[in-house]
């Protein structure tokens, strides 16, 4: 059974606790014994929530222990006496007798596998089946101590809410541990690679070439200038992106709150909104083969010299366009949410129409636009693909957006995706600069929260 139909398992026996839980409850309030301490659906949410909250984790953790316990039965059995010790042969013949013992292949391609097929069925029934029992056996076990407590004053009421008040605040540490999680592994790795490679050197060196074949033992320490990097990432993401999404969005938002009829509003709007749901991938190849050869050819006949069909320029334009919506989007909402009596004392004490957009809706509106830039920064910093496909993975430490540069999510998915060990300071170099860009966008969402406190205080 997978794990699926065990967790299918584990709702229909809640409900089943729901049901049986709620009629218990009818029966004390037709006996007219006492009155109910709570509704009878708080009885049968009680039951329920301690019949299938308790199986549900055990199947997750089943899942989670169960295949290396099928695992260590296949090897036990004298059918994989044949394996070679160690090495990639041996989890191909172990990957393709596991595949057609699950149904997800016909047949095994290598003929050493077969024999391992079925050592490999019958330790995945025999583990399914312990992991059945055990399930309803603490579904049962958990259902009837729940049972036993139901009672014409039991406060079911209190405990389902302390229960929900429980999911509600792990729902809430998600985020924060998740984000700790990618720190600490984030650390962990940086201080291997700075083991390896010097800090100075990594943060202040201004030429990046890793040799993931070169010799782990001693590295090349000038080889991980990342400063290229860096500049390529704020020069694309932070300047030309910016200065091409913050005047278009800004200006859109004010013409659709303050100048747009409201039916054109309701097309324009939406319309622009699209722009946030184009997959990357799209946009790339936009900029590869329109916006880049336009902007090669434009220069070109400027008379520039070093014009390139992969340019930073290219790519900070179309990345503009794609992060418009988060601008235009955070300061519509804002603008919109000035109250009317601001901009109607505004309008009655004289002022233009584009003067209380200046000095009075803008200013007020300050904290949303604010955030809606900072996370379009976010987004423009974090941004991989439109870069690969129009700037190249060529780092370049130059002013001249008509160059090729690339950027530290690129450089990472090229160390990550390469050929060489984990263990190689060119391989742990991506870790670093993750954790560099992970501290830079930590420090932007600072920024952010501070101007947005201030200017909220100062116009609320």
């Amino acid at each position: 059974m997978s794990i699926a139909l065990l967790f299918l398992l584990a709702l229909g026996f809640g409900l089943a606790g729901w049901l049986a839980a709620r009629a218990k409850a009818w029966s004390f309030r037709k006996a007219g014994t006492a009155r109910l301490a709570a509704l009878p659906s708080y009885h049968g949410w009680y039951l329920a929530l301690w019949v299938a909250v308790p199986m549900v984790l055990f199947i997750a953790l089943w899942g989670t222990i169960a295949p290396g316990l099928i695992a260590q039965s296949v090897l036990a059995d004298p059918a994989a006496a044949q394996l070679p010790a160690f090495g990639f042969e041996r989890q191909s013949l172990l990957s393709e007798a596991h595949a057609v013992a699950n149904g997800s292949a016909r047949a095994v391609f290598n003929p050493a596998a077969a024999p391992l097929v079925e050592p490999y069925r019958a330790a995945i029934v025999r583990y399914e089946t312990i992991g059945l029992v055990v399930a309803v056996m603490i579904a049962f076990a958990a259902g009837s101590f729940a049972w036993l407590r139901l009672k014409p004053g039991f406060p079911a009421r209190t405990r389902v809410e302390r229960a929900v008040m429980a999911l509600l605040i792990l729902a809430s540490l998600a985020a924060i541990l998740t984000t700790l999680g990618i720190f600490v592994s984030l650390v962990f790795e940086t201080v291997r690679f700075f083991g390896m490679v010097g800090p100075l050197d990594f943060l202040f060196g201004t030429f990046w070439g890793p040799d993931p074949m070169s010799d782990a033992a001693a590295p090349d320490a000038s080889r991980y200038g990342a400063i290229p990097l860096f500049w390529g990432t704020l020069y694309i993401g932070a300047v030309i992106a910016m200065i091409v999404a913050i005047p278009l969005g800004l200006m859109s938002a004010i013409y659709l709150t303050q100048y747009a009829p409201a039916r054109l509003r309701t097309w324009i709007k939406p319309a622009l909104e699209i722009l946030a749901g184009v997959p990357t991938v799209v946009y790339g190849y936009f900029a590869a083969l329109t916006v880049a050869p336009a902007i090669r050819d434009l220069a070109v006949s400027l008379g520039a010299s070093n014009a390139s069909s992969e340019s930073a320029l290219a790519a900070g334009l179309v990345m503009g366009v794609m992060i418009i919506p988060f601008v235009s989007s955070m300061a519509d909402d804002s603008i919109a949410a000035v109250p009317a009596a601001m901009r109607d004392g505004s309008l009655a004490l004289g002022a233009t129409r584009s003067e209380t957009i200046r000095r009075v809706l803008v200013p007020a509106a300050l904290p949303g636009i604010v955030a809606g830039v900072m996370l379009a920064v976010s987004r423009a910093i974090g941004e991989t693909m439109i870069v690969v496909m129009a700037a190249s993975t060529a780092a370049s430490l130059t002013a001249n957006p008509l160059e090729a540069m690339t950027t530290v999510t690129v450089q990472i998915v090229a160390m990550l995706t390469g050929e060489g060990s984990f263990d190689h300071p060119a391989t742990l170099s991506a870790f670093a600069l993750g954790f560099v860009l992970f501290l830079v966008t930590l420090a932007l969402n600072f920024v952010a929260l501070r101007v947005v406190k201030r200017f909220r205080e100062a116009y609320e």
